[in-house]
């Protein structure tokens, strides 16, 4: 009796493990059409979304994933493959903003700052992608990040009828705990779009690009999340957010479970 349900139990868990891995497989198939590795294949779009993900672990030690994506979007603006880029992460608390780190890289790289639009809402990347048609009222653009992270936002966008495109930046090595949880971060989007029906968790007036969006170093907001929206944001997560640390979620762009990615 004891053999058979030993048994029985690990031919489901060998369901659950195949359902998922060939899931996952097939979000990579439905969007390998929409992804460019080389530059300069990459047709113009007017807007480049770039995802956020934290500067550095908690060690110190600055975060790849986030380098490459800041030299990956210098690259395309500077190539003429977008004329604007969306910086697009969290901003839940004061200590912890995603937008403007990034903002700040490009700028001193020689990034003029008027071609630059921060979005502080982009607490997931459902709230990127969508926030981008819905408030940015940008139906046709650039998302720049790696690959795994391109399958699972250009899957979001067609799945919403955006008509994205993803710039595919270099992955550090040694990226297979990444990868593995990037399964379930697939599993968690496909029950965000089929099940649950999600929508982000903030929107606003339409913002369209482009428009001159002069945005001081120190601001905390945006307009299209409004004060008392980041009031009540800051109220739910009082403590201060530190930087990520190594192999976890929130330092390669997936969306994890904790307080500052819902």
């Amino acid at each position: 009796m004891l053999k058979r349900l030993i048994f029985t139990l690990l031919i489901i868990a060998g369901v659950l493990v195949l359902t998922a891995v060939s899931l996952d497989r097939w979000i990579s198939w439905k969007t390998a059409p929409f992804i460019y590795d080389d530059l300069t294949a990459l047709p113009h779009r007017q807007v480049g979304v770039v995802l956020g993900t934290a500067k550095y672990y908690r060690t110190g030690v600055i975060n790849q994933y986030y380098l490459y994506r800041i030299q990956g979007a210098l690259n395309a603006y500077n190539s003429g493959k977008v004329s604007y880029l969306l910086l697009s992460g969290d901003n839940a608390l004061q200590s912890y903003n995603e937008p403007v780190t990034m903002r700040r890289d490009l700028i001193a790289q020689g990034m003029p700052a008027a071609d630059t639009v921060l979005d502080f809402a982009g607490f997931r990347t459902l709230d990127s992608i969508i926030r981008t048609r819905k408030v940015f009222d940008t139906n046709d653009f650039t998302i720049i990040t790696q690959r795994f992270h391109c399958e699972r936002a250009l899957f979001i966008a067609l799945n919403m009828g955006i008509q994205a495109q993803c710039y595919a930046v270099p992955s550090p090595k040694n990226m297979l705990s990444v990868r593995l949880r990037e399964i379930g971060a697939r599993l968690g989007a496909l029950s965000d779009l089929y099940l649950m029906k999600r929508e982000p968790r903030f929107l606003g007036p339409l913002i369209p690009i482009p428009a001159r969006h002069e945005v001081p170093q120190g601001t905390q907001g945006y307009p299209t999340v409004s004060p008392e929206q980041l009031l009540e944001i800051q109220q739910k997560q009082p403590h201060e957010i530190k930087p990520a640390l190594p192999g976890s979620a929130q330092s390669h762009g997936i969306d994890a479970p904790a307080a500052n990615r819902p």
